[in-house]
């Protein structure tokens, strides 16, 4: 992990932020069958180019749970989410869902 850049120990320790603070667990991401892990991830990367003047209509989530910061930290989040997505495919793939 040493070899890792600044930018993807900040997605892993986002990740891990997600999982550990959220409370976002494996099986709470197994729910979002529907992309909603990646709707919220472009969301925070589109924030990045345009900032959003409210909350953006394709939010899958309640309003509370939008909360973007700044462009660096807001694609961080995205990277975040989007790896929450990867992993949520591998394990639908593993037990035979995908």
């Amino acid at each position: 992990m040493k070899d890792l850049s600044k930018a993807a120990m900040d997605v892993l320790a986002e990740r891990q932020r997600q999982q550990s603070i959220e409370g976002w667990t494996p099986e709470h991401d197994d729910q979002y069958s529907k992309s909603q892990l990646l709707w919220a991830s472009s969301c925070y990367v589109l924030n990045t180019i345009q900032p959003f003047s409210r909350i953006p209509m394709d939010w899958p989530w309640a309003p509370e749970w939008w909360k973007p910061t700044g462009p660096r930290r807001d694609l961080v989040k995205a990277a975040a989410l989007i790896l929450a997505e990867i992993e949520r495919l591998d394990r639908a793939e593993a037990k035979g869902e995908s």
